[in-house]
């Protein structure tokens, strides 16, 4: 099937499960024009039905529970209970049970296709196994204040980062979310706070066109600010017509080796966070460029949460048998595909 076949039959079960923003829909097909790198993050539906027959000797692997969409700007850092500062993957919307290699390729090809990248498929693929590997070993979370300090620079809120998130949030367009919404928004925020705004936010690729909503308020001399997120069944249980379209997210999320975010959870069909300066996606930019050492660092992230499941002695297992050159191979095919669905698209649209 073509992409821009896939592409249609995804919106329509995209409308089927929320109310679909469809100038943020618009939004999304024009970014998708933008590189291979931002079609990719847009399009993880277009992978989840093409990338077993693209890498069938990866396809029975062993399946563990996986983040499905993993690219490289799907990291970021957030606050735990404690209050110390942790980074990893922080969106799980696609979570599903897939085998685990596609985690890796996914990740590989992002790094592949960013901008600005300086290193070899070769390199970024032998850094996310070596990672992945260590992951799996000695799983933990990553917390940059103290083991990972070295990642400070690469990976922490600037600011000037900081001064523009403060001033996005409050040029967020009002808006008046549903009812329930606006109710566990406000619920969230913390008792004492002042009048709330309602606003609505217009972020990320893949997500564009699912309904966000903000709360923000004063409290105790500052602004604090709530996010609400659509959620629908990862585009893994649409691409395979799965019976069961369970979410999955909140299980990888709050996994047996992660710090998690107390502010995160599901109440209905949306998601809930607390947004700030340092609660956030780290992209990409001049200052933060891919390096081996954070590429190593993703894949020992990935390795962390396929490590939460029953199935990690399995995996190591694979891994020892597979050849040299497998993720390499599989990043190359990938690769291919994304480029040539992206020129469909720019071509037909």
């Amino acid at each position: 099937m073509s992409f821009l076949a896939d592409n249609r039959a995804y919106e329509r079960w995209l409308r089927e499960g929320c109310r679909v923003v469809e100038a943020d829909l618009r939004t999304k097909h024009r970014l998708m024009r933008s590189d291979p790198f931002v079609f990719l993050r847009a399009t993880f539906f277009r992978w989840a039905r093409t990338i077993e027959p693209l890498c069938p000797d990866l396809a029975n692997a062993p399946a563990v529970l996986s983040v499905g969409d993993v690219h490289v700007e799907n990291f970021g850092t957030w606050r735990d209970a404690e209050g110390r500062l942790v980074w990893g993957i922080n969106d799980f919307d696609e979570a599903a049970e897939i085998a685990y290699p596609f985690d890796l390729v996914r990740l590989a090809t992002s790094a592949t296709l960013a901008p600005g990248r300086n290193l070899t498929a070769r390199e970024i693929g032998a850094a996310i196994l070596e990672g992945y590997r260590r992951g799996l070993t000695a799983p933990r979370a990553t917390l940059l204040d103290e083991d990972e300090a070295w990642a400070q620079p690469l990976i922490v809120c600037s600011d000037r980062a900081r001064k523009r998130f403060w001033r996005e949030a409050r040029d967020y367009p009002a808006a008046k979310p549903p009812r329930e919404v606006a109710r566990h928004l406000k619920q969230s925020l913390p008792t004492g706070s002042g009048k709330v705004h309602y606003a609505s936010r217009v972020s990320g690729s893949g997500s564009l066109g699912r309904p966000r909503y903000v709360a923000m308020a004063e409290w105790r001399g500052d602004h604090v600010v709530r996010e609400a997120k659509a959620l629908v069944p990862s585009a893994w249980t649409w691409a395979h017509a799965a019976r069961s379209h369970k979410i999955r997210l909140m299980e990888l999320a709050t996994g047996r080796y992660r710090s998690p975010d107390p502010f995160l959870h599901v109440h209905g069909r949306f998601i809930y966070r607390r947004l700030a300066a340092d609660s956030r996606k780290a992209e990409l930019n001049d200052r933060r460029r891919l390096s081996l050492d954070l590429l190593s660092a993703m894949g020992f992230d990935v390795g962390s949460i396929h490590a939460a499941g029953s199935h990690r002695k399995t995996v190591l297992q694979d891994l020892d048998r597979r050849p040299r050159s497998w993720l390499y191979k599989a990043v190359k095919a990938a690769r291919g595909a994304v480029i040539a669905d992206y020129e469909e698209w720019r071509a037909l649209r």
